[in-house]
């Protein structure tokens, strides 16, 4: 189960909370005035996550590849090159 803590919880008891991430893969829910704003997971549930989002993302592109035109994957391409660049 997940857990619910303030942030001013988190600014008073940071260590111990971090000692349950790391050793016990507790995982919590950061939140300020009742609204989430983060989560404390372990590292290795962060790493799955990325794992598993790179692994759909790959299979949702491998199966839009074969429908759409090069013209159009290139446009894409461009759009998503100048959105990147823009951010920085």
């Amino acid at each position: 189960m997940i857990e619910t803590v303030s942030t001013l919880e988190i600014r008073k008891k940071l260590g111990d909370l971090l000692n349950r991430v790391a050793l016990r893969h507790d995982q919590f829910i950061v939140e300020r005035k009742g609204k989430p704003l983060a989560a404390m997971v372990p590292v290795e549930k962060l790493e799955q996550m990325e794992r598993f989002a790179r692994i759909h993302l790959k299979q949702a592109l491998q199966r839009k590849v074969a429908k759409i035109s090069p013209e159009k994957a290139q446009r894409l391409a461009d759009e998503a090159k100048h959105r990147t660049r823009k951010r920085k």
